[in-house]
């Protein structure tokens, strides 16, 4: 018999039961379709994630401050206040360095003469918009000199626009206050939508870095500085190369603990992902338990079948058939309703992956590799969970079967 012909034997034996077949196939429908949705869910997550730290910029490197020790008392990060903008103008002087700016930030209430808001205030360098690639919807970004003067001008970002001014407008000009001082704002930037740490980059009003030490806070430390390397600089060794610079202005002695935190976009996105990716695994297992429970299914089904059709596989037998085309048979049956079951299985959890995004506005990704891997694993489920029921019905004595009743 050809293979063809098998498969269209298999195909009439699992259409006589249609309702069994079904059912039995359900379990697989399930499983296949759980474990798309799972991994699409965590294949999602981990895109938004990355996407979301790519979104503050290309080949960024962030030193922030570090943390302290005090005898027996070991502070946080921050806690120490070392870091000054004569570091980051000395990190600008370095080999592979493109871009800036350094950071220090606060909140407060600003207040228009519409309306008021909390939110931060983010003192940054003139280099923050090139270095986070962010773009303007109206007006200016800081200027050096309103970075050297101390100036009282405001960036907003579009969350903290729409609350002073109204969704849209065009601030440029006003006047809020900041701390019951008048700042005018000079610009508005486009909307970055939220950070990889959960903050909304866009509820936001930069002000020059020295703005916040002399006006606001009265320091004259930073608490971060950004960098940007060149595109053509690795930023491992560009990174090292800071945490050099840093140690030797700051006078740490060999073995010292650092008293500052330097972090590139590598590092923080392994970080992030390294969770997603635990997340998808175990999800992913969880849902191959439906799998398995479908591959026993399939297991009884066709277990219940070689019982039913004794005495038909005992007339094969009689009239010359080999075990092996018997076993054939029975294996095909089997993988017909294991793919069956995956293809279904794949159209629904493809259409449940789309269902989560819309409803649950969850990110999903339904990838290449997951459909082939789930068409594979049902495949693989079918001849592994039926070479059992396949292999005794071949062994089947041709005698003994046709006396089966």
């Amino acid at each position: 018999m050809s293979f063809l012909m098998t498969v269209i034997v298999a195909v009439k034996a699992l259409r006589r039961n249609a309702l069994r077949t079904a059912l039995t196939a359900l379990g697989m429908i399930i499983g296949v379709a759980a474990v798309i949705v799972m991994v699409a869910i965590g294949t999602g997550a981990r895109t938004s994630i990355e996407k979301q730290i790519r979104s503050t910029g290309s080949n960024v490197i962030t030193v922030n401050a570090g943390s302290g020790v005090f005898g027996p008392v070991r502070q946080g990060q921050g806690a120490v206040t070392t870091l000054t903008d004569a570091d980051a103008r000395a990190i600008q002087r370095l080999e592979g360095v493109r871009f800036v700016s350094p950071g220090l930030n606060t909140r407060a209430q600003l207040i228009s003469e519409q309306a008021n808001w909390n939110t931060q205030v983010q003192g940054a360098g003139d280099e923050l918009v090139d270095l986070r690639s962010w773009g303007l919807q109206f007006g200016a970004f800081l200027s050096p000199e309103d970075v050297r003067a101390a100036a009282k001008v405001v960036v907003l970002g579009s969350v903290a626009r729409d609350e002073l001014f109204g969704p849209g407008a065009d601030p440029t000009g006003a006047l809020v206050r900041i701390n019951n001082q008048p700042f005018r704002v000079i610009g508005v930037l486009t909307s970055k939508g939220q950070a990889a740490f959960g903050q909304d980059q866009d509820d936001t009003a930069i002000v020059p870095y020295t703005t916040v030490q002399k006006r606001l806070l009265g320091v004259t430390h930073v608490s971060s500085i950004t960098v940007g390397a060149v595109d053509s600089a690795p930023l491992e060794g560009v990174a090292d190369t800071i945490s050099a610079l840093l140690r030797e202005r700051h006078q740490l002695a060999p073995g010292e603990e650092d008293d500052f935190l330097v972090r590139t976009q590598t590092e923080m996105m392994s970080v992030l992902t390294s969770t997603t990716d635990t997340m998808t695994y175990l999800l992913a297992g969880i849902a191959a338990v439906s799998l398995i429970v479908g591959g026993i299914g399939i297991m009884n089904i066709m277990l219940v079948s070689v019982t039913e059709r004794t005495r038909e596989i005992g007339l094969r037998l009689a009239i010359g058939a080999s075990d092996a085309s018997v076993l054939t048979q029975f294996l095909v049956e089997s993988v017909v309703l294991s793919l069956a079951g995956g293809l279904i299985g794949i159209v629904a959890g493809m259409l449940l992956s789309y269902g989560v995004t819309r409803l649950l506005e969850w990110p999903t990704a339904v990838t290449l590799q997951s459909i082939l891997l789930s068409f594979g694993v049902a495949a693989a489920t079918g001849v592994f969970f039926g070479f059992y029921p396949a292999r005794k019905a071949a062994a089947l004595d041709p005698i003994d079967a046709l006396r089966y009743e």
